[in-house]
């Protein structure tokens, strides 16, 4: 791939201007959710509607600088191509080199939905791309089928992927909720022009400093590979979010990225090539070019 070469990329200023959009303008909302450390409920600081463009081969990859993620970049790549493959257990996870679920499936939290412990139950991310319910009883392979559509009509604008399965999501009196957290990413949309591949991904729910780098990275790694097995030119990665927040037991995070200066956007590359997008897993792409910030441990996540 023709990376624009390091010294020529420009900081920018994106990760770092949605922290200070929210922790300026945001309005905090209660939330359901728990700090995992001391079990206190937590509140969100949230703004609604974002987007944001990366030219990946002239910007660099969306790795972020302002802190260090090269421990964990390639567990959030993992977990994307397992869901890919139709995983939707702990198990499944761990397998692809993805360890951070643990928390969600708990056998509590399982038994609550009437799941199996680890499983992440039937309208998770891998159950919707690999084995989408239809009426008449089948299971759809959305990734495979859209693979299909890119190659043989191109020009099409449908080449959509969605996560959402709604009767395994809504929760009222008349609906029970058959998933440990409902699909927060992974609306997905390819648009191939002049041998050129763009892709918009839109979430619905997006924890600004926990998920978010994870979230960049990931479908980042997508593009590329979704290119690379079509022989196009991976494009502009735009990136929506409905819903952009920050707990309140991170805020303190967030101040500290805010006194942090970026730097380029580093390389991300593929490493082993593969026909097929079901074949690729996390040690397919290596980083490069990454010069970030001290890392920052042991943030609290909300469970």
């Amino acid at each position: 791939m023709n990376y624009s070469k390091y010294d020529e990329r420009q900081k920018l200023y994106q990760y770092k201007s949605l922290l200070e959009e929210i922790m300026k303008y945001g309005e905090d909302n209660p939330s359901p959710m728990l700090d995992g450390n001391t079990g206190e409920p937590l509140y969100t600081r949230e703004i609604h509607g974002i987007q944001r463009k990366y030219n990946i081969l002239k910007d660099g990859a969306p790795v972020i600088t302002e802190r260090d993620i090269s421990g964990f970049y390639k567990s959030a790549i993992g977990e994307l191509f397992a869901f890919i493959n139709g995983v939707h257990t702990n198990e499944g996870l761990r397998e692809f080199g993805c360890k951070f679920w643990s928390p969600w499936v708990t056998e509590e939290k399982c038994q609550k939905r009437g799941l199996e412990t680890g499983d992440l139950g039937p309208g998770s991310y891998g159950s919707a791309f690999h084995d989408f319910p239809t009426a008449d009883g089948q299971m759809f392979n959305q990734f495979k089928e859209i693979d299909l559509q890119m190659r043989e009509r191109p020009e099409l604008k449908t080449h959509l992927i969605s996560p959402w399965i709604p009767y395994y999501t809504i929760r009222n009196s008349n609906n029970k909720q058959k998933v440990v957290v409902c699909p927060c990413h992974g609306w997905i949309h390819f648009n191939i022009i002049n041998g050129r591949l763009d892709m918009t991904m839109w979430q619905r729910s997006c924890d600004v400093i926990l998920g978010l780098p994870s979230n960049l990275t990931q479908y980042t790694a997508l593009l590329l590979a979704m290119a690379k097995t079509h022989n196009l030119e991976p494009g502009v990665f735009c990136h929506q979010i409905s819903n952009a927040h920050i707990y309140n037991n991170t805020f303190e995070y967030a101040e500290e990225m805010l006194n942090r200066d970026p730097e380029p956007l580093p390389t991300l590359n593929i490493i082993n090539e593969h026909d097929s997008i079901f074949d690729y897993r996390k040690d397919d792409f290596e980083l490069s070019d990454y010069h970030p910030k001290e890392k920052i441990l042991k943030i609290p996540v909300g469970v």
